[in-house]
């Protein structure tokens, strides 16, 4: 059976009824979308064959239809149409939203993943740049305790990630200035497959007799450019997702989801640079009636991250599309002019 122009306006028209109300749609509302110029009967009929194509679902015998999982994935690869891009007025918004953000990339990320999700009223996760190259571009040794220290260290992407080093013995402030040498010497700009116990044996031999001693620190600055290449995931709004009653039991779930930040990353990151959604149904541990819209950002020096939508499968895709992809843009400008700032 063919998808012909019918059943593509048919399905199409279903999409959109459904994402206004959220209750399976019928002949007779179906009749009245299309003013009635096509007959109860003739809809009952195409309801019938994209419900047998697997396109529709009878959620009960005696109820109206709804998009299948199989359904949605038609829609937005054949029919979904983007609503034309923002106002003056929305873009004008949204860069206020954006100016007032802290610019730091840990910050910037988590900041615009909030301010997109109370703008939209979806949960939203957003990442930190990442490329394969990014290391560590300086390190700074802050004694905070007798025997403890905070090892600093601000990426090439302009983020700034911090481990806390404790000692066997007393540190001093010459210990900790002697260290920051050390480790800005040795440590800086090193991709992190080039780590090894060689080059830590080499900066505690620069040590001298306090290499032993102060080996705790070295460790923590190895550790910090181990973790320099992984993007950080901030998930925010999930009280959004709380206003979809077919998304209440997911909850533990999505929490789950954001607990590793290299699987949501992958998770939320599109493999092109279109705007793309994932269901819920295509995950390997399927969350039926979830999504991700998701979109690339670039953040310049061949740094990207992602952003993404997360909500029902009802959600109204034409108009948050332009949305999100505007989100993107400033995201990755404002990232992209970090990077610039901070001196290499």
């Amino acid at each position: 059976m063919a998808m012909d122009d019918r059943k593509q306006r048919v399905l199409e028209a279903i999409v959109a009824l459904y994402t206004q109300g959220g209750e399976p749609v019928g002949s007779g509302l179906l009749c009245q979308y299309f003013d009635m110029a096509v007959s109860s009967a003739t809809l009952r009929n195409e309801m019938a064959a994209l419900t047998k194509l697997g396109l529709l679902e009878q959620p009960h015998t005696s109820a109206g239809r709804v998009p299948s999982a199989k359904g949605y994935r038609y829609y937005l690869d054949n029919l979904m149409r983007p609503a034309p891009g923002l106002s003056a007025r929305q873009k004008t918004e949204i860069d206020r939203i954006f100016a007032g953000l802290d610019y730091e990339p840990e910050r910037l990320a988590a900041g615009a993943a909030k301010a997109l999700a109370d703008y939209s009223g979806y949960m939203v996760a957003a990442t930190t740049p990442r490329a394969d190259d990014l290391c560590i571009a300086h390190y700074e040794v802050v004694q905070v305790g007798r025997c403890t220290a905070a090892v600093l260290a601000v990426t090439s992407a302009g983020g700034v990630r911090t481990r806390v080093a404790r000692l066997d013995t007393d540190l001093t402030a010459e210990d900790a200035a002697l260290l920051a040498g050390v480790l800005n010497r040795g440590l800086t700009f090193v991709a992190p497959a080039d780590l090894t116990g060689a080059v830590l044996a080499n900066l505690a031999a620069e040590l001298g007799g306090r290499g032993n001693d102060l080996y705790p620190v070295l460790n923590a600055a190895a550790a910090l450019l181990r973790q320099a290449a992984q993007a950080r995931t901030y998930p925010q709004g999930l009280q959004y997702l709380m206003r979809w009653p077919e998304l209440t039991g997911l909850l533990p779930r999505v929490l789950e989801l954001f607990t590793d930040d290299e699987r949501a990353g992958r998770l939320i990151t599109p493999r092109t640079g279109r705007t793309t959604v994932l269901l819920g149904e295509d995950l390997q541990r399927p969350l039926p009636g979830l999504c991700f819209m998701s979109k690339r950002y670039l953040a310049g020096g061949g740094l990207t991250g992602a952003i993404a939508l997360l909500g029902p499968t009802r959600m109204p895709f034409e108009q948050l599309v332009p949305v999100l992809d505007y989100f993107a843009l400033k995201l990755g400008e404002c990232m992209a002019g970090k990077a610039q700032e901070d001196p290499q």
